[in-house]
């Protein structure tokens, strides 16, 4: 048993669901790349809330891997492999979560990418993942994305947000610089700011408009952006 207290044991209370997200949290948790998105695709082809498939399932082994990593009682190839098996889970899902939005008013467009000099994207995915499911429409520009990347697609797309991400700390003064250069092109869109070493100071002193610690703070503050509580 991988944990005393499941995270989806109050969600769920048939036991063939609980063993598929128990599957779900496994396959991360361990790091088994090739088994995570067959998973994915069991749990949805059951009948399983896609968002609970991330919230239940995926995410929680992802947060623990990264927990005991930071602590030291896992290592680089065991956080690496965890992060892969995730994305090969979202892949599958992700579709899926914006297929059940499409009957719904979206809560407006929202930008994403990783800034320039950076090539995480784990985190940016599962945030793109939960705005999806929040009724946002999402445009992820993907990794190293460069300030003019990010100016142009904004003239063009005119979203309401850009999620600006850095897991780096020396890639972080390249969210400032995505700032600097919308200010200077009076281009306007509320910019959010997020990543491993971003923090709500760093966030105030480059002019950002909010900062997100992870998925969940990400959806609150875009909806309070937008102007809405979403559904």
């Amino acid at each position: 048993m991988l944990l005393a207290n499941k995270p989806w044991r109050e969600e769920c209370g048939d036991l063939e669901r609980d063993k598929l997200f128990e599957e779900m949290y496994r396959v991360v948790y361990e790091g088994e790349i090739e088994q995570a998105a067959q998973v994915a695709g069991r749990g949805l082809a059951a009948g399983l809330d896609p968002l609970d498939c991330l919230n239940l399932g995926f995410m929680p082994a992802l947060e623990r891997v990264g927990e005991e990593f930071g602590k030291g009682e896992k290592f680089l190839p065991e956080l690496v492999a965890a992060g892969e098996a995730m994305q090969r889970a979202l892949a599958v899902v992700q579709p899926h979560l914006a297929a059940a939005r499409r009957d719904r008013l979206t809560l407006g467009r929202v930008l994403l990418g990783t800034v320039e000099g950076d090539i995480h994207e784990i985190g940016k995915r599962i945030v793109g993942s939960l705005l999806i499911a929040a009724g946002f429409e999402v445009v992820d520009l993907g990794v190293d994305v460069s300030a003019a990347t990010f100016l142009d697609r904004a003239r063009e797309l005119r979203p309401s947000i850009v999620g600006l991400s850095a897991l780096l700390t020396t890639t972080m003064v390249r969210q400032k610089e995505v700032i600097d250069l919308f200010r200077q092109a009076g281009v306007r869109a509320q910019i959010i700011v997020g990543g491993a070493p971003v923090t709500a100071s760093w966030a105030e002193e480059i002019g950002a408009d909010g900062y997100a610690e992870d998925g969940g703070s990400a959806v609150a503050l875009a909806r309070k952006l937008a102007g809405g509580t979403g559904s």
